[in-house]
């Protein structure tokens, strides 16, 4: 299996999905346990939730479990959030603390660096290939990364996890002016949501978001509780849910991609 599906499209807004894949090798499903093949920390469906919202829109998929290895960490292992609870580049624990392997069969540090070849490395270089292309083509380019996370994990986090979490790395991914329009919808929805929170932004949106290069990069954490039936398997979409939610998110990338069209095209940047 390829380990990213990639619909290319035509405007500078390019959507980036880790999470959603649940392709595991058999070679690493075996040594799984109950709690690893049940692969309950996918994001589930939030690509069908933002699907057609922005028709013109790349979009960029990973095909594979993060339990196989994590798009949306830092290649050389480096914690993103330094001294609090997380999940490491392949992890061995779930988001509830708990082993995910068979006993002796986690994996080793050469099998980690060769799935990190094999997956995220084509990941993260289709990204980076679309990025170009984007940027060539209309002189920036905006990178929204999507996820989703069950609204109430104690190991990562204390109570309830917001609706929606914006992540700017404390605002150095991206323009000013898009993240303060960008809170703004969010704080009006009638969701409840938080700016750099729990959730500041990846290593996907840390790394790329480069905004003085003309490059903006975003995250968008959604509580699962708002747009699936229930937080746990049989995992399945809310239409009411997803009716009052869409909008919201729509409004919320177009004005990403206004902010910055208006500001590059004021600035005239080329680099």
């Amino acid at each position: 299996m390829e380990p990213f599906a990639l619909h290319r499209g035509t405007s500078p807004l390019i959507l980036a999905f880790p999470h959603v894949g649940t392709f595991v090798p058999a070679d690493i499903a075996g040594r799984l346990n109950e709690r690893g093949t049940a692969l309950v920390d996918t994001d589930w469906f939030i690509d069908e939730v933002y699907d057609g919202l922005m028709p013109d829109a790349t979009t960029i998929r990973a095909t594979f479990s993060r339990y196989v290895i994590d798009a949306n960490r830092d290649p050389e292992g480096t914690s993103l959030y330094p001294g609090q609870n997380t999940t490491t580049l392949c992890p061995t624990i779930d988001f509830e603390g708990q082993p995910i392997y068979h006993e002796g069969q986690a994996p080793s540090p050469g099998e980690i660096e060769a799935r990190r070849i094999a997956f995220h490395t084509p990941y993260h270089a289709a990204i980076r290939q679309e990025i170009a292309r984007v940027k060539s083509e209309h002189g920036f380019a905006v990178l929204y990364d999507g996820h989703s996370i069950r609204s109430e994990l104690p190991f990562l986090f204390e109570g309830k996890l917001p609706d929606l979490n914006l992540g700017t790395n404390d605002g150095a991914t991206l323009l000013p002016a898009m993240e303060k329009r960008a809170l703004e919808i969010a704080n009006q929805s009638g969701f409840e949501s938080v700016l750099n929170g729990r959730f500041k932004g990846g290593w996907t949106t840390r790394h790329y978001g480069q905004p003085d290069k003309n490059i903006c990069a975003f995250q968008m954490e959604i509580a699962q509780c708002a747009y699936l039936k229930a937080e746990l398997a049989p995992w399945a979409l809310d239409d009411q849910k997803c009716a009052q939610l869409r909008p919201i998110l729509k409004l919320i990338l177009e004005a990403l991609l206004d902010e910055a069209a208006n500001a590059f095209a004021q600035t005239g940047e080329q680099s």
